[in-house]
């Protein structure tokens, strides 16, 4: 408990500060290596900082999973401290002094959060699920670049290793036992439900972004643009056209160079 209690006062002393110049963002090569739903993850959290107008240092590093806090990508590092995840490095930047979402009104900000669970519920597990539950995305596409920065025989082993760990926690949220019929279905409903908020508007909440906006933009532009075995999911999201509208404004704003992997 004490330790916990010097962490979070570190972290509150921390964020008194001004923005630094020397900020990283850390994450995996994205040529070759990086996954489905980590490309997302990672391009959630640069486009939150991008819409926050925020410089950071982006560091590609082949065992930036194990690197991070977490062991989850993307993670920061600002000062003394390594933030790793959407969530809390939102949190953290708000300490800052930047807020995306101030001009909300509270419920407004509560309707958000509800979103951006739902978000994290269908498409993060329809990712995962995609990556490795559907066996030819497994064996052409999510072993080999997984295991593809390290020599044999550390590439096989690692590489199986992440399987059973994602197999085991998808099964235990009940998503390993859906068909893709079914996570085709759930991943439809979050798109309507994503298209009716947005309706006309520029962004979610209007003409100004959110944080909401940031996490849907990394998650669809991914699945609109991963070259898969399976593009099941590329193509429900093509139903709706203010969905891919949005995500084509999102990209020509905050993205001026391409995105490879």
């Amino acid at each position: 408990m004490a330790s916990l209690l010097a962490d979070a006062f570190a972290v509150e002393i921390g964020a008194k500060e001004p923005w630094p110049d020397n900020v990283s963002l850390y994450q995996p090569f994205e040529v070759g290596q990086i996954l489905l739903p980590d490309f997302a993850a990672c391009l959630g959290v640069k486009t939150y900082l991008s819409m926050c107008g925020l410089n950071y240092e982006l560091v590609f590093k082949k065992n930036a999973e194990h690197m991070s806090p977490s062991g989850k990508v993307p993670f920061m590092h600002i000062g003394p401290f390594l933030i790793s995840e959407f969530d809390p490095i939102v949190a953290f930047v708000n300490t800052k002094g930047f807020h995306l979402s101030s001009h909300l009104e509270e419920t407004e900000r509560g309707e958000m959060r509800a979103y951006m669970s739902l978000v994290d519920n269908v498409l993060l597990n329809a990712e995962l699920y995609l990556s490795w539950c559907q066996e030819d995305v497994v064996t052409e596409v999510s072993r080999p670049r997984y295991g593809s920065v390290y020599p044999w025989p550390l590439n096989k082993v690692l590489s199986w290793k992440k399987y059973y760990e994602e197999r085991r926690r998808l099964k235990a949220m009940g998503w390993a036992q859906k068909t893709l019929e079914e996570v085709c279905e759930e991943v439809k409903t979050c798109c309507q439900a994503l298209s009716e908020k947005l309706d006309k508007n520029l962004y979610f909440f209007g003409d100004n972004p959110s944080e909401l906006d940031a996490l849907v933009y990394g998650h669809l532009y991914t699945l609109l643009t991963t070259v898969l075995p399976v593009s099941r999911f590329a193509e429900i999201i093509q139903e709706f056209d203010n969905l891919s509208q949005f995500v084509s404004r999102i990209d020509s704003k905050y993205h001026s160079k391409d995105l490879q992997r």
